[in-house]
């Protein structure tokens, strides 16, 4: 029998993950506060707009439901950064979401631009429904790019948000040059996820929907667990780590 995954666990798991992106010069540190967080992204010169999905001032993610993380390089200089926050769609869906634009504004009617669309194709996504997890905001400098940190940085947002939240569903947004190069490694993609304008930050999207259910999340927490455990010394090969 799987053992649930506890707080302590996540310190854990921040820990063995530090492993493999300290060998990469990163040192990974996790926050709360998402005013803290927009501060830090509006600094970083080639990183685009944070989405008002993780702004404050547009769509207020409340403690305990959303988290960040951020690394920085051996001169203290922020080096990638990724968000999450949980949506509570269990009288929506995430289709239905995404195109009142709700998914980005807590208020639509106050602070969408009247040009403000989005568009969802996706089949799946009028089945994702429950507790909702979106990670999104994904950014790796250059100098760091192609060394695989999308995905460590994904193993452990996928390990956080199971800790603190068990969703029903995982998902992102992304585009369709990061599905053909596997800049990430969802479990299933579709395409037309977000065909998306907000006109006030000038963000015209197509993007394909990722996303995974909350039992395959899961599976691959436990996988992960036990992996870098055995990685650290923890457990012997073999063991489920329960």
């Amino acid at each position: 029998m799987q053992s649930a995954i506890t707080p302590i666990d996540v310190s854990q798991f921040l820990h063995l993950y530090d492993r493999p992106a300290s060998e990469k010069s990163i040192k990974l540190s996790i926050g709360f506060n998402f005013h803290e967080y927009v501060a830090i992204t509006r600094t970083l010169p080639t990183k685009g707009p944070t989405y008002p999905i993780f702004r404050p001032d547009r769509s207020p993610i409340r403690l305990g439901e959303g988290y960040w993380i951020i690394g920085v390089d051996d001169n203290n200089m922020v080096a990638l950064v990724e968000a999450a926050r949980l949506y509570d769609l269990s009288q929506s869906n995430l289709a239905e979401h995404l195109e009142s634009l709700k998914f980005f504004y807590a208020d639509p009617a106050r602070h969408a631009h009247p040009s403000d669309r989005c568009i969802c194709r996706a089949p799946t996504a009028k089945k994702i429904t429950g507790k909702v997890v979106f990670h999104g905001d994904i950014w790796v400098r250059k100098d760091f790019r192609g060394q695989g940190l999308p995905k460590i940085m994904g193993r452990i947002a996928r390990c956080v948000s199971f800790a603190l939240w068990a969703p029903d569903f995982s998902v992102g947004l992304a585009g369709r040059w990061s599905v053909d190069k596997g800049v990430y490694d969802p479990q299933h993609c579709e395409p037309g996820g977000s065909i998306l304008r907000l006109q006030e930050d000038n963000l015209v999207d197509d993007d394909w929907l990722l996303w995974r259910t909350g039992e395959e999340l899961k599976t691959l927490v436990h996988r992960d667990r036990g992996e870098l455990s055995v990685v650290a010394g923890l457990l012997p090969p073999h063991s489920s780590g329960t």
